[in-house]
């Protein structure tokens, strides 16, 4: 049996490892498009923080660990798949045919259509050779723009006020992480950020990148024989809101789009991502998917979702490696949790956060202590909730909403007072059926 995974990350690596488990003798091919050993993606914030060095995000740090497991590596791109002839082609002309299919590819920065973006000191924080070109030009003083603070985006700002650089963040929603705060917590983070020195612009959108008129002949002599031109020229970041922000640098983080253009034509049924059953696969037989390109089913909510985080990456390899291997495995749901340390302050998102149609919510507000708690109910379940500065309940949060926990009367005392969190959990959890268990 031959297995071909497209995808050296997380999804990828964690896959290919545990089909060695389950299938001992069975061929496994891993082809992945950059040049670096399989390495993660959300260690990148750390490494341009200093943290870890470039070694610090692979995801194996033994250099034979592939070759000790007979996981070949391969560098590639796909830009083509034929399910008829199950195989697939690569970038540069070759096939790959396969008798299981992972698809794992990720997916890969957004960047607007602004004028002037295409050009140099304009980066996303991406890859490894996107960390290299930050470091080099991120220097203390400089001059940065940062596009977007959506939960990425605030990670890559931490990373950069780290490195002493004088940020601003341009935002086009109306708070900042919009994607996973209410309107109370999202303002709550701004205005912590620009406690901290960093210039927030929420409700505005960069229209234009001006660029200096091209260098003078001497300027251009001068940058050849070494004398200057290292770094780019400061540009002009024009805002929607008329207002203009010298940077040195400007960073893109406007969001991810799923890498499944090389699926047209494939007969693999996409969405927003690549639609997955519970058992991780395709609507074609022995073709997988799994990790930020996959739309996976999740049974709690009852719809298909793509979850672009790691935990959701790695338990979504898991389950299709084993059904890979004809283990029949089902995925118990896709997670929907993120925990954010912004400059020091903490908060996080579960569920359905916004709420659901004839819900029911519950706020409670400390601006001052930097805390803020908001809690959505359908019928008496908890679904969702937003916390600034509630640590202690982190855990129990994603149990009653992962768990469906019945609250029954707690439904309604939660709603007089959501600081009763630990003891709703605490006298309804442990007694619903095990069917109900936490996941």
């Amino acid at each position: 049996m031959r297995h071909l995974i497209l995808g050296a990350g997380p999804a990828g690596v964690i896959a290919a490892e545990t089909l060695r488990k389950q299938a001992p003798d069975d061929e496994i091919v891993v082809v992945g498009d950059e040049p670096e050993a399989p390495y993660s993606r959300m260690a990148i914030p750390y490494l341009l923080a200093g943290h870890i060095d470039a070694a610090g995000t692979h995801l194996r740090h033994d250099g034979g660990h592939y070759a000790a497991l007979r996981i070949t590596l391969l560098r590639g791109r796909a830009v083509r798949l034929d399910t008829a002839q199950r195989v697939v082609t690569l970038e540069d002309g070759s096939t790959q045919p396969y008798d299981r299919l992972l698809i794992a590819t990720g997916s890969s920065p957004a960047t607007p259509p602004i004028p002037g973006i295409a050009g140099a000191g304009v980066h996303a924080c991406w890859t490894l050779a996107d960390a290299r070109a930050i470091e080099s030009l991120a220097k203390p003083g400089a001059r940065v723009v940062q596009m977007g603070a959506g939960f990425i985006g605030c990670i890559i700002l931490e990373a950069l006020a780290s490195r002493g650089v004088k940020l601003s963040v341009v935002e086009m929603g109306d708070r900042m992480v919009p994607r996973m705060m209410g309107e109370t917590a999202g303002s709550m983070i701004k205005d912590w950020c620009v406690a901290k020195g960093v210039a927030v612009h929420t409700g505005e959108r960069v229209v234009e990148i001006v660029r200096p008129a091209a260098p003078s002949l001497l300027g251009r002599m001068a940058s050849a024989v070494g004398l200057g031109g290292d770094a780019p020229a400061p540009m002009k970041v024009r805002l929607s809101g008329g207002s203009e922000i010298d940077a040195d640098l400007l960073i893109s983080a406007t969001g991810v789009k799923p890498n499944i253009g090389f699926l047209e034509h494939s007969g693999v049924r996409c969405l927003v991502g690549v639609l997955t059953d519970e058992h991780l696969q395709t609507n074609v037989p022995s073709v997988y998917a799994a990790g930020d390109c996959a739309e996976a089913f999740d049974k709690v909510s009852g719809r298909a979702i793509v979850s672009a985080i790691q935990p959701n990456a790695a338990e979504q390899a898991r389950v299709a490696a084993l059904n890979m291997a004809g283990k029949p495995t089902e995925l118990r749901g896709v997670t929907q949790i993120n925990v954010l340390d912004t400059l020091g302050m903490i908060s996080a998102s579960f569920g359905a956060w916004d709420g659901v149609p004839g819900g029911r919510q519950v706020e409670r507000t400390d601006r001052a202590a930097g805390r803020h708690l908001s809690l959505q109910f359908d019928d008496d379940r908890l679904v969702g909730c937003n916390a600034i500065g509630w640590t202690e309940h982190i855990g129990v949060m994603r149990g009653l909403v992962e768990g469906r926990v019945s609250l029954g009367p707690w439904r309604q005392k939660l709603i007089d007072d959501p600081t009763l969190l630990m003891q709703a959990y605490l006298a309804r959890a442990q007694a619903q059926e095990p069917r109900r268990a936490v996941i």
